[in-house]
């Protein structure tokens, strides 16, 4: 199990005693971790249906902001943060996040964006754009809202229900339209491909490669940087230089991505959103039968952490290297969505 410290007493007791918080008569205080344990954590190895269930309940952040929240993890961002975050501007080179939107069908990408010329004359042009599909899935850069894209057993984060977003005719509680003030904090990249072992010469991880929570300490050593809270941390895997090397592949073939202990990562270092290359989860992984994509259940239904899908960190992962630093100013800003269930969008890192 987790060691408790005073931050873990202070996050977890309320779950404990009164289940999901969405019970709870007021709003849990928000928790001082910036004390970190000396060394790794001991970590639930998270291999089976069972413990992914318990997970569920234990590492809930239902209520800790209060019932109505709709930031979730997103909380943890103050002015504090942002503050410390715009500092860590020096040499002024700001890199792009996101893949170019896809506008041809391949084998990972069976929605495309459908571009038209809709007037053109001596005056000018203009076009318009429009998914043949939800933006959601494998290829497409997005943000997943905190609330309604994902759910478990009928409840997303805070308890919202299927009930609420059929009669709201869209996410009534913790929308995308929550985020619309942007979001600016610090960002770190965890570069897969560093851990020894890991990654090939040609620059990817293999797929089905799980990167668990002692991968990301690990990583921690090798590139200098700790997690705190507040933080956006992104797992660079070289999906898409693999993808320009070998072609595009269905995700039933294979993803490097983060295991499902990651979870237990993510709530004691309090981090605010995650972002991978693909789709985030490890596939296949010990119970994918039973749960496609546990860490998205986790991260959102639970722990009210917002998910980045589909980015692309080629470039910011070279720029890292150049500098010697994978932690920079992170800044994204999704659509003004009432109701909204995520948004593409074009995220900046700047060094």
């Amino acid at each position: 199990m987790i060691p408790l410290g005073k931050r873990w007493v202070s996050m977890i007791i309320p779950v404990l005693l009164g289940g999901l918080a969405a019970g709870c008569a007021a709003p849990v205080e928000e928790v001082d971790i910036t004390d970190e344990l000396n060394g790794s954590a001991t970590y639930p190895s998270m291999t089976t249906v069972e413990e992914f269930h318990a997970a569920m309940d234990d590492l809930s952040n239902w209520g800790r902001w209060g019932d109505d929240d709709e930031l979730g993890a997103a909380n943890l961002i103050t002015p504090q943060k942002r503050r410390a975050a715009a500092a860590l501007v020096t040499e002024g080179v700001s890199v792009s996040l996101a893949h170019d939107i896809v506008q041809e069908e391949a084998l990972d990408a069976s929605t495309i964006l459908d571009r038209q010329v809709v007037n053109v004359s001596e005056s000018g042009a203009s076009d318009r754009y429009q998914y043949t599909g939800t933006y959601h899935g494998v290829i497409h850069s997005h943000l997943d809202a905190v609330d309604c894209h994902i759910m478990y057993e009928g409840q997303g984060y805070n308890g919202v229900s299927v009930a609420e977003i059929e009669a709201a005719g869209g996410c009534p509680r913790g929308s995308i339209h929550a985020l619309k003030d942007g979001i600016v904090t610090r960002g770190i990249l965890f570069d897969a491909t560093l851990l020894p072992g890991y990654g090939t010469p040609e620059g990817w991880v293999e797929l089905g490669t799980p990167i668990r929570a002692a991968d990301l300490e690990a990583l921690e050593e090798i590139q200098g940087v700790r997690v705190g809270p507040g933080d956006v941390i992104l797992l660079h895997t070289g999906r898409w230089i693999r993808r320009d090397a070998l072609g595009p592949w269905p995700p039933s073939e294979g993803v490097a991505g983060y295991h499902s202990d990651v979870a237990y990562f993510l709530k004691e270092r309090g981090v605010s959103f995650i972002g991978h290359d693909m789709w985030n989860d490890v596939f296949p992984h010990e119970y994918a039968e039973e749960e496609r994509l546990p860490l998205h259940r986790l991260a959102l239904a639970s722990l009210g952490v917002g998910i980045f899908d589909n980015l692309d960190f080629t470039d910011v992962a070279e720029v890292a290297r150049e500098l010697g630093r994978y932690e920079f100013l992170f800044v994204a800003a999704p659509l003004r969505i009432e109701q909204g269930m995520g948004s593409p969008l074009n995220p900046i890192a700047t060094f």
